[in-house]
């Protein structure tokens, strides 16, 4: 049967059905309507399909907008190896055998683990009497000596903001950090602070430069700041770059927030008086640990580095070692 006869067939049982048709215009092809049941059914089927296509659709799920990210950069460790700083890919060295040693008592402490509790004692800062001593070298090596530990992570902030050297001894350009943060309150710390390739390592930058360094590092932002950054992860320990104690105020200013200082000393340089004084402007500190730098430990041994430690005054002496003695 053709689709013409069928289509008549179709149309004449509609009719005798009752269904109306209306006529169509000379010429048009006669097509019979659809019943009202078969109307019925293709409406309900759209409208299913209808539904089952929204439930298709992807929903939307309503989140908080994400914080800033810090910025994560990459550490040449090759070339601060070739430096004389300390890397954790770099082989075994006497110089990180020694910082192995000068660690031990300030994670102790850092971790409620020492002779005695120590308040702040994840905060330590690390400083000189006067400049050239060592203290940046010795900061930047402590701190990467820490990130090697299984269970701790360690930032590492530039707070020598007269004259900060970190990032250059890194081989990094200058940054936002500190200062930005506690003059900005829109700036966010993880928005200045910077993730290293070393994984448990975070570098915070000291920031643009300001007249009034002394009052920001005494303000009540920096209080909060610090307390933001010590209590916020119970494994970190923050190592701070201070500027000399006895040529700036600044320094003297930080170690009233800090539960451990460690003091470099450079052999055969710094003036015991220097030290002496240098040691009494941070007598509030609980913890003060003095490191020699550059200690002659014997006449074919060369230079090397030295730590002592205690409650109150500490006494330092040498090892030998090639390292450099840095900023």
């Amino acid at each position: 049967m053709s689709l013409i006869e069928q289509a008549a067939k179709r149309l004449a049982q509609l009719r005798k059905a009752g269904v109306d048709i209306p006529a169509s215009p000379a010429g048009a092809e006669q097509v019979p309507p659809e019943p009202s049941s078969v109307r019925v059914q293709v409406a309900a089927a759209s409208q299913l399909k209808r539904q089952r296509d929204e439930m298709d659709k992807p929903v939307e799920v309503c989140r908080p907008e994400d914080g800033p990210v810090s910025r994560r950069i990459e550490l040449d460790l090759n070339a601060l190896s070739a430096r004389g700083l300390i890397s954790p890919d770099a082989p075994r060295s006497q110089i990180a055998d020694q910082y192995r040693v000068i660690k031990r008592p300030l994670i102790a402490n850092a971790m409620g683990k020492g002779a005695a509790p120590v308040k702040s004692g994840n905060l330590i800062m690390v400083t000189s009497a006067l400049s050239g001593e060592g203290k940046s070298f010795t900061a930047i090596n402590l701190a990467m000596s820490i990130a090697m530990e299984m269970d701790n992570t360690v930032m590492l902030v530039d707070a020598d903001v007269p004259k900060p050297s970190v990032l250059k001894m890194l081989g990094l350009p200058p940054s936002p950090g500190l200062l930005d943060v506690l003059t900005d309150e829109s700036i966010e710390l993880s928005q200045v602070l910077m993730k290293t390739n070393v994984e448990t390592l975070s570098i915070l930058p000291s920031g643009t430069q300001h007249a009034r360094a002394t009052e920001l590092l005494a303000s009540g932002a920096m209080v909060n700041l610090l307390e933001e950054m010590a209590t916020r992860y119970p494994d970190r320990i923050i190592i701070f770059d201070s500027p000399p104690l006895l040529m700036t105020t600044e320094s003297r200013v930080l170690a009233t927030h800090m539960g451990q200082v460690v003091v470099v000393v450079r052999a055969e340089s710094t003036s015991r008086k220097d030290v002496k004084h240098a040691l009494a402007a941070i007598d509030s500190c609980p913890v003060k640990l003095m490191l020699l730098n550059q200690a002659r430990a014997g006449a074919q041994d060369g230079y090397g580095y030295g730590y002592g430690y205690g409650y109150g005054y500490g006494y330092g002496y040498g090892y030998g070692s090639d390292g450099s003695n840095g900023a």
